[in-house]
């Protein structure tokens, strides 16, 4: 599952390169284009915004086939977390940042199945 696959590139598990959290979502869900590694994969992952990395890459693959489920996505992922920014997720500690990975990568999976 692309949630496994996820995790074990943020950790370096098992053989799979270790990523940042954008990279990580990219790489797991195939969409490891120049791009969007550009736009989300410096700065440790975070977005330019200082949006955490897994979520903005889940919300930039899910924008290309259902642009209607990302706030639906978004919201879910602000329930979990208390926030889409990265310092905020960390300052209120209710995911880490593999846990970021995690449920970004699980939303997403989610999404694009319906």
């Amino acid at each position: 599952m692309s949630t496994d696959k996820a995790k074990k590139h943020f950790l370096g598990q098992d053989g799979h390169e270790r990523l940042n959290c954008a990279e990580a979502i990219l790489a797991a869900f195939g969409e490891m284009d120049e791009a969007d590694k550009e736009k989300l994969c410096r700065a440790g992952g975070r977005s330019p915004d200082g949006e955490c990395g897994a979520i903005c890459a889940a919300k930039s693959i899910l924008a290309k086939t259902n642009l209607d489920l990302v706030k639906e996505m978004e919201d879910e992922f602000i329930n979990l977390a208390g926030s889409t920014k990265c310092r905020e997720i960390r300052k209120l500690r209710k995911l880490s940042c593999v846990g970021a990975v995690e449920k970004s990568a699980e939303l997403l999976h989610n999404k694009l199945k319906k």
